[in-house]
């Protein structure tokens, strides 16, 4: 991401259970992030949400399988931020769920790695 102060945040609102092809739908944009050298990727569980289709998804600790909101943030450099949406752009559109894509100018105050274990 490099020593800038400027950034963009994408958000990504899809339920957990989403898939492209045979992966989780959360898991694959995590990876391409990665793959395409984003600055970092996080994935939130929800515990509760509905979207544009009005049907509430809820967590409840018997059902661990059930589908529940997920929204995946990722940061970095505006241009790389949207190059990136256009690259998984088509995953999106081709759901057969419904999601939804926010984006927002930030300030970042610190970008540090960490030392990796060997």
């Amino acid at each position: 991401m490099g020593n800038i102060n400027k950034a963009l945040r994408l958000r990504i609102y899809i339920g957990s259970t989403d898939k492209l092809k045979s992966s989780l739908l959360f898991e694959s944009i995590v990876y391409q992030a990665k793959r395409y050298g984003l600055g970092g990727a996080t994935v939130y569980k929800g515990i509760m949400g509905y979207g544009a289709s009005s049907v509430i998804h809820s967590y409840k600790f018997w059902e661990i399988s059930e589908k529940v909101p997920v929204t995946v943030e990722i940061i970095d450099e505006g241009k790389k931020i949207r190059d990136f949406f256009d690259i998984i752009k088509p995953y999106l559109e081709n759901m057969q769920y419904g999601c939804m894509v926010t984006l927002e100018p930030i300030e970042v105050l610190l970008y540090k790695s960490g030392k990796q274990k060997i």
